[in-house]
């Protein structure tokens, strides 16, 4: 799909008329109105993954006047049904198409942008995949699984020139009582934040089950490894205590990625250090508990999980007062949703931009692996491997089920 698809496509809608030189009705509802732009001027969206969180995103983009919802796609047909009839009743018609394989709603050449709300394994093929198909991403975190598929998702947004952008809108809505003063330098320089998350991602080793919903199974695990169905293995819910995909590793990393993706996302907001990745992970074992610190090339610390300190509890410099910076903050009207959407417009990075996503989630997959191992690590951010470390290299990627290689 070409660069000038969407505007090929708009002036179309504008020049039909006098392209076919016969009378051309245009409904109300496409022209627009006051409260509505019209149809050439709205953003075109489809949705893929309609669970909890993809819910919630359908519902944000839905009640956008400057959308046009046309599209989803699950492998559940349950959700299928349910969330075209919400689409549908929203525009008082039966226009919403569903897809059952993700590709398909991908290769439609009507669409400007994709949500995209799946476990996480299915993230990064997603996220490319769009990407290649001239679709502008909204990704919810966290948005990898594994170190390596970063890297590929900011080199597929940069190649294609689409906007990416993570989904946390805790980042910013959560932490800007500790942002605003940070940024305005009342902590001086910051020497160390601490956060609190977890747990750890878990081994999967539920039962089989007899399947009780149409689901595409094999199209649900993916490029995961194979497994037997079982709805807790499936379930979209947001625990993180072993019954849902959150908690398991072959489709997540735990509390970790889950929450860390806000927490982690936050302490680097706050520290400003959302362009750059750790160089050393130091684990600590001690009689009080395990805990890490991260170290930046800058000198800066985050710690995760230091014992008898709180959440987001600041080190700074007593007495040393920083020149203040501007805050960065959401384009457009309607938190990271109008962000999006206004950067599709623009063509403006957005505010949680994929490169900045996923520097928060090397956090998570850096902790995930030095917990493993049970011991610290240094990582080269340029090289995107572990210095001179063969056995923690393995865990940089993982193996994929075929054909789902990125």
């Amino acid at each position: 799909m070409s660069l000038t698809t969407n505007s090929t496509r708009r002036d179309f809608l504008k020049t039909a008329g006098a392209a076919f030189g016969v009378p051309y009705i245009i409904t109300s509802a496409a022209l627009g109105n006051s409260e509505r732009p019209p149809a050439s001027d709205r953003i075109v969206v489809g949705g893929i993954g309609i669970g909890n969180m993809g819910r919630g995103d359908q519902g944000a983009f839905l009640g956008r006047k400057d959308v046009q919802y046309v599209a989803l796609s699950d492998v559940r047909e349950e959700v299928r049904e349910k969330s075209k009839a919400v689409v549908d009743k929203h525009y008082n018609n039966g226009d919403c198409q569903t897809y059952n394989d993700f590709r398909e709603l991908l290769a439609r050449t009507d669409l400007d942008a994709v949500h995209v709300a799946t476990p996480d394994h299915w993230h990064s093929i997603m996220v490319i995949e769009a990407c290649r198909n001239g679709k502008d991403v909204y990704c919810q975190k966290p948005e990898t699984l594994t170190l390596r598929e970063g890297p590929l998702m900011i080199a597929a947004a940069r190649r294609y020139g689409r906007v990416v952008s993570g989904g946390s809108q805790r980042v910013l809505g959560d932490y800007r009582k500790y942002v605003d003063p940070a940024w305005a330098g009342e902590f001086g320089k910051i020497k160390s934040i601490n956060v609190n998350v977890g747990p750890l991602p878990q081994l999967c080793n539920l039962p089989v089950e007899e399947m009780s919903e149409k689901i595409d199974w094999d199209l649900w695990l993916g490029p995961a490894p194979w497994a037997p169905y079982n709805s807790k293995r499936c379930s979209g819910s947001f625990s993180i205590n072993g019954s849902s995909w959150r908690s398991f590793s072959d489709y997540s990393g735990g509390g970790m990625t889950d929450w860390g993706a806000h927490h982690f996302g936050g302490a680097t907001f706050i520290c400003d250090v959302r362009d750059l990745q750790p160089e050393e992970i130091t684990y600590f074992d001690e009689a009080e508990g395990k805990y890490l610190a991260y170290r930046y090339p800058n000198g800066l610390v985050i710690y995760h999980n230091r014992p008898k300190t709180e959440n987001m509890y600041i080190e700074g410099t007593p007495g040393e007062k920083l020149a203040p910076k501007a805050v960065p903050t959401y384009k457009g009207e309607g938190g990271i949703y109008g962000d999006f959407i206004e950067c599709v417009k623009t063509r403006e990075k957005p505010f949680r931009d994929i490169e900045s996503a996923v520097n928060t989630a090397v956090l998570a997959h850096l902790g995930n692996i030095a917990y493993q191992l049970k011991r610290s690590l240094k990582w080269d951010a340029a090289k995107q491997e572990f210095v001179g470390d063969a056995e923690a290299n393995r865990f940089v990627d993982r193996a994929r089920r075929e054909p789902w290689q990125i």
